[in-house]
């Protein structure tokens, strides 16, 4: 509640100076100090999250924001009173919430304690509230003056014998922006009370266990600045609070942001994907999560134990979810490439005309890297290559030795799969070849017993073995552009339809161009990536994506297939005939397309394709309606993740 108010309320502060900066002649403030003012006020004092400053005849007055009622003069401390329920010079609120009365009168107790024991102010301590306000007092009147890099004099009026006004130029920004001038007292402090407060941070982090890099996440800060904001006091939600009400206003705003993506569903298209796995309890689950234009949403979670197995039941379920979104604005459904999956996609796209089903790209890739590490010659040559890791990782002698080499790897690479993993070390063990030999070379190898065992002589023997070196170059060149591609689609930084054609392609070609066109060579590769392409997830979507995706279209190195324009023309009559388009229009503003007419010859049409979002690079150079919502449904909006 106190950060709509703070959002939806734009607050008047020029009356923050009190009386005494109102005798001095000043200039009125502008509305963009004005504002600049209300922020740094506002996360001094608390009261002012329920409180409006009013300027009414060049006077400030004071609106409360429950009752409504205004009031000229007295300050913040005097609406305190307003919001305790404290008579005498104010009246009560009668509409205040109960934890903000109490709130108040926690305050106005801190301010008669602190005037009673007459403390002195200290920039070193803590400080009490009137030397808090009378240095955001002072902030603000800095910054409600006429902007100025340095003070300067003028004569009002133009009479020269008449007093000259100062004005002061802006010295401070809000506390928590970045670059911003932080408080006085903020700047006072020494180092040692900074690193108290970072070690409280990091005690907290320990003691819950928590992973460090959760400090990166955004809303980190964020909860640090409401903190320091809110000032001394501060007590954190208690377990129930946390549970019961604040996850359910936490709820209600995220229901909001899956409303406004539900805008975009309608306008755009979406994919739903389905991620099926299984917890520790042997319980089949299914993520269902729609992507769109504004990003990435989780639905719901499914224990789809008892209807797995059953290909109906799986489309059922995926029904209720279809007709949960709306069956005309989802354009793409995707899933893994198990047999149950398959079948239920046929099955949904019999029922829904309209909705395409594809495999998860990531997984299919990863069984190509499966097929082709079950090859001998590549089985022989990862075992190879596993007797060097687990070598040298199991003593740390030579391990060390290595470690204290300039520019050092690690030689185990964690990849997004089990069999990418494989391949990644090949990829690593022949960049780290020069090192290898040196050590197994060095007398710090030959002279130590574990380099004279049995394992340490055959793994000095495979290390200094040429033929080893040149078939992990072989294999490196085979896979890099699979493991290129999985890395793209498996990334979520932008959709990947549009690149998985472009890109097995590019696979194929390399390797036949790696073995000089020689059939018997590339054939065994050529033949596991096509059977897994053109039997899982070689579809119509990834042809015509392809076709529209600017950055593959205008490359050299496009092309031009039957199968593409093909696929392409399937699509564009299914979708003229759903939604009652002229596909002859459609057809021309394809050829218009094609042929680089119009818009599509300007000059920075190939550049902003190749940089720029593939939304942002269609929007500006495409004025055609049908090609336009070609382009949104069949490439930008529809992701394979």
């Amino acid at each position: 509640m106190e950060e709509s108010i703070n959002q939806d309320l734009p607050r008047n502060n020029n009356a923050e100076n009190n009386s005494a900066s109102n005798e001095r002649s000043l200039p009125p403030a502008s509305s963009e100090n004005q504002s600049q003012t209300s922020s740094v006020r506002g996360k001094t004092d608390p009261a002012w999250r329920y409180v409006a400053l009013q300027n009414i005849n060049g006077k400030p007055h004071y609106q409360c924001l429950f009752c409504l009622s205004t009031f000229g003069g007295g300050g913040i401390n005097r609406m305190k009173k307003h919001l305790a329920k404290i008579g005498g010079d104010i009246k009560k609120c009668s509409k205040v919430p109960y934890d903000v009365e109490k709130q108040m009168e926690g305050l106005l107790k801190e301010i008669q304690k602190s005037k009673t024991s007459k403390r002195k102010v200290s920039f070193n301590e803590e400080g009490t509230d009137e030397c808090e306000d009378a240095i955001d007092e002072a902030i603000a009147q800095e910054e409600q003056q006429t902007p100025s890099q340095l003070p300067t004099k003028e004569v009002v009026g133009g009479d020269p014998k008449k007093k000259a006004k100062i004005i002061i130029p802006p010295m401070f920004a809000p506390r928590t922006t970045p670059g911003s001038q932080p408080s006085l007292k903020s700047v006072f402090q020494n180092k040692e009370a900074l690193h108290e407060v970072d070690k409280r941070v990091a005690r907290w982090l320990l003691d819950c266990r928590i992973p460090f890099n959760a400090v990166m996440s955004p809303f980190f800060q964020d909860m640090l600045d409401g903190v320091a904001g809110f000032g001394p006091g501060y007590k954190g939600p208690s377990y129930d609070s946390l549970r019961v009400n604040l996850l359910a206003d936490l709820k209600r705003e995220y229901q909001m942001v899956v409303d406004s993506y539900r805008s975009a569903w309608k306008e755009t298209g979406c994919t739903l994907m389905a991620d099926g796995w299984t917890d520790q309890r042997q319980r089949t689950l299914i993520n269902f999560l729609v992507y769109c234009s504004k990003g990435l949403c989780f639905v719901k979670s499914v224990d789809a134990s008892s209807m797995v197995k059953n290909v109906s039941s799986l489309c059922d379920l995926f029904s209720e979810v279809i007709e949960w979104i709306g069956p005309d604005n989802v354009v793409h459904v995707v899933t893994d490439n198990a047999a149950n999956y398959v079948a239920a996609g046929r099955l949904i796209n019999k029922k829904f005309e309209n909705i395409h089903w594809s495999p998860c790209a990531a997984h299919c890739l990863n069984l190509i890297l499966k097929d082709i590490s079950s090859m001998p010659n590549i089985s022989s040559l990862a075992t190879r290559a596993s007797k060097i890791t687990v070598f040298v990782y199991n003593h740390t002698v030579f391990l060390s030795w290595l470690r204290q080499k300039e520019d050092w790897r690690e030689i185990v690479r964690p990849g997004a799969t089990r069999f990418a993993t494989v391949f990644l070390t090949l990829m690593s063990i022949f960049e780290r070849k020069s090192e290898l030999q040196q050590l197994v070379v060095d007398t710090h190898f030959t002279g130590h017993k574990l380099g004279r065992s049995v394992n340490g002589r055959a793994v000095s023997a495979i290390i200094l073995d040429n033929k080893f070196w040149d078939d992990c170059f072989t294999v490196c060149q085979i896979v890099s552009p699979l493991i290129k591609l999985l890395r793209l689609v498996d990334a979520d930084d932008k959709p990947s339809l549009g690149i998985v054609y472009e890109g097995m392609l590019r696979s194929e070609n390399g390797i036949k161009e790696m073995f000089k066109h020689r059939k018997s060579a590339y054939q065994p590769y050529t033949e596991i990536i096509n059977s897994r392409w053109d039997k899982h997830l070689k579809k119509n979507l990834h042809a015509a994506a392809y076709f529209l995706n600017p950055d593959c279209f205008f490359s050299e190195n496009y092309r031009e297939s039957p199968d593409v324009m093909r696929a392409l023309l399937d699509l564009v009559t299914l979708h003229c005939k759903v939604n009652n388009l002229d596909s002859v229009e459609a057809m021309k503003e394809i050829h218009i397309y094609r042929d680089r007419k119009e818009s599509f010859d300007r000059p920075e049409v190939v550049p902003a394709a190749k940089k720029l979002q593939p939304g942002n690079n269609i929007c500006l150079i495409i004025s055609f309606s049908y090609l336009l919502i070609l382009c949104f449904d069949f490439f930008n909006l529809i992701t394979n993740t």
